[in-house]
């Protein structure tokens, strides 16, 4: 009868309040990582990730970004409006960062953000992708209007990226493009 009453006032004292953890919450968050791996690996199939992370310009920042010089939502390429229809339209907070291979061949420990969209909650989920881009590839100057990325003449091996060269071969970089999406 103790071991009863106990038990009872136990269960009495125990707040559960929506922040509890439960395995509802856990589900969203299972949910959350697999659009976002989703969202990784069509647009990786579509081509249009790497252009978006090759928009860089001369100034040191992404094209349209903002004065932080991140994105404070998709950019306006067909990658960044991918991830607003699929994310941000179902009040998923979502950031991008883009790490890369540092001259020493470690990976970087300070991803360069493509998107900030604010600090992630204790719950977030990540998915990444590498892409390999290389000594010829271009940089890119976005076209809002269309949402697309069009080439500039500038080389990789030419221009002043966020990156650098990492290899001493035609390869520049292993880049990682990591979303990390958490609920509003």
């Amino acid at each position: 009868m103790l071991l009863l009453a106990s038990l009872l006032f136990a269960l009495q004292v125990t707040a559960v309040t929506p922040l509890t953890g439960s395995t509802s919450s856990q589900h969203i968050e299972n949910q959350q990582a697999k659009l976002a791996e989703g969202v990784l690996a069509a647009e990786a199939e579509n081509g249009t990730i790497v252009p978006t992370v090759l928009s860089w310009n001369e100034s040191g920042q992404f094209n349209g970004a903002e004065q932080g010089g991140f994105h404070g939502g998709g950019p306006p390429t067909a990658f960044g409006n991918v991830l607003d229809r699929t994310l941000r339209e179902r009040n998923i907070a979502f950031n991008v960062n883009v790490y890369f291979i540092t001259g020493d061949g470690e990976r970087s420990r300070h991803p360069v953000q493509l998107v900030d969209l604010g600090s992630p909650s204790d719950h977030a989920s990540t998915a990444s992708r590498s892409f390999t881009v290389y000594d010829d590839d271009v940089l890119r100057e976005t076209n809002e209007s269309t949402e697309s990325t069009n080439r500039t003449d500038t080389t990789l091996a030419e221009a002043d990226f966020f990156a650098p060269d990492a290899h001493d071969s035609r390869v520049y970089n292993v880049l990682e493009v990591e979303v990390v999406v958490w609920r509003m």
